[in-house]
């Protein structure tokens, strides 16, 4: 009798693990949703970047600027914004994959390498 109600206690609990597992990890909140990644310029040298298709704008070594879910920002190896310094311009999803520590801070280095901060 103890055997039966056992796996019972127990096939009972794995189901409810099982369920609830997907559950809180589908409500986990995107922290950096509303301030932003914070991207670092790590290239060793200054860049430029057009936000949202905007302005060219200098992104000096070392410094940051942030970007949300909704914006798009385009990086550039040349005053003019014409040469694009990556192949595959990183977007929000990009650099949030790579945002190990959740802190929401990552930089961009050399040949366009992305590295949690």
């Amino acid at each position: 009798m103890y055997k039966n109600l056992y796996y019972r206690v127990l096939t009972t609990s794995l189901i409810i693990i099982f369920i609830a597992v997907p559950l809180l990890a589908a409500t986990e909140k995107d922290r950096c949703r509303e301030e932003g990644i914070m991207v670092r310029n790590a290239a060793m040298h200054d860049l430029w970047y057009k936000k949202n298709g905007g302005e060219c704008f200098i992104w000096k070594h070392e410094h940051l600027f942030a970007i949300k879910p909704e914006d798009s920002i385009d990086i550039f190896s040349d005053m003019n914004c014409q040469t694009f310094y990556c192949a595959n311009n990183p977007n929000y999803k990009n650099y949030k994959s790579v945002d190990a520590t959740g802190n929401c801070r990552v930089k961009i280095l050399p040949k366009c390498n992305l590295s949690d901060m």
